[in-house]
């Protein structure tokens, strides 16, 4: 099929002449000059792009440089040579961890186990509750009362992951930073819902508690800060909302579930997509302090697997970055999942 004159071309009737359409002109004038539009652009907003220029190196230094070391995972491990230098190994370290059914393969599907609760439980318990704070503050009429309550939650976030289990230690008394029963562990003795002997021995000892102190714990540290998106978006609301809620008759509850909630709907399926994306990231900080052998049934995770092997005295570093991997992969296909759903669902998705 061949092109003609006219499918590009507008006939001038008076002069008989084919001339450009101007709306084609100027979207040809466009693509022409399109990088020099782009150059200009950049010239005349340098300030914002200069203050990009530190995040990207973050990302090429910490997230993109990084990802050479993930051929570790089809080379064989080799702590002399450089990743470029080891000998291919396919698919070798993925077998082993997946349908060896050795030891090694019993620890990997524990650990991937446990990593997958501990996120899970992190999202059913830990993700509505700063959600119920901003909404709890944003009943709060005193702007000093609400100051000093947002100022408290927020502490804990801004200490470090060593205070944080520290202080859980403490409260537990376990451990060789204290001896004896904590305060925590002193009062659910004395009401009835431990035994003194599980209280002596220490709650972070015994592995049927270790969830349950994990996800409190960080409750206790993120919920505050987390909360700071959902009450940026229910202070962005319109008055207007709510006064046409009180003169339709509303009490508070009424226009917390058909103002408030509604109007905060999209950050909330935005969160809970981000959140879902890092499901099986688990901050394996806290749980390195946190845990030890008599509770690794229900603390090991795939971070604190793969550190014990690749770093300790392990199956070596080809297993640890293959235990990553396919850690990240799930991560990513959840990421995608909870997009696709959240997209036909609700038409509010991350891409």
């Amino acid at each position: 099929m061949k092109a003609k004159a006219a499918d590009f071309l507008i006939l001038d009737k008076e002069t008989g002449v084919y001339k450009v359409d101007p709306e084609q002109a100027v979207r040809d004038d466009v693509e022409k000059h399109y990088w020099r539009h782009v150059m200009l652009t950049i010239a005349k907003d340098w300030r914002l792009y200069l203050m990009l220029v530190p995040m990207i190196l973050v990302f090429l230094f910490w997230r993109y440089f990084p990802m050479y070391e993930l051929l570790g995972c089809f080379k064989v491990s080799d702590n002399v040579l450089p990743v470029s230098q080891q000998l291919f190994s396919g698919f070798s370290y993925f077998k082993r961890l997946l349908f060896a059914g050795d030891g090694l393969s019993t620890d990997f599907w524990r650990a991937m186990r446990n990593t997958f609760l501990l996120s899970f439980y992190g999202l059913c318990f830990g993700f509505p509750i700063p959600i119920i704070l901003a909404l709890f503050f944003n009943e709060v009429r005193s702007n000093i009362a609400r100051s000093v309550f947002q100022v408290l939650t927020y502490l804990p976030k801004f200490m470090s992951t060593v205070v944080m289990a520290s202080l859980v230690m403490m409260l537990v008394k376990q451990g060789s930073l204290t001896t004896g029963m904590g305060i925590v562990s002193r009062f659910l003795s004395n009401i009835g819902l431990i035994g003194k002997d599980v209280a002596n021995a220490g709650l972070l000892n015994n592995p049927a508690y270790f969830r349950s102190i994990y996800q409190i714990s960080g409750i206790w540290e993120g919920a505050g800060y987390d909360s700071i998106v959902f009450f940026a978006a229910i202070i962005a609301i319109s008055p207007t909302s709510y006064e046409a809620a009180q003169i339709d008759g509303a009490d508070k509850w009424a226009q917390m579930r058909y103002v408030v909630l509604p109007s905060i709907l999209s950050t909330i399926v935005i969160m809970l997509i981000t959140r879902i994306g890092s499901l099986l990231n688990v901050g394996y900080e806290k749980v390195l302090l946190l845990y030890n052998t008599k509770t690794y049934m229900t603390a090991d995770v795939v971070s604190t697997f793969a550190h014990r092997n690749g770093m300790g005295s392990g199956a070596g570093t080809g297993i640890a970055a293959a235990a990553e991997m396919m850690n990240n992969v799930v991560g990513m296909l959840l990421v995608i999942g909870a997009n696709t759903i959240a997209r036909k669902a609700s038409n509010t998705s991350l891409y």
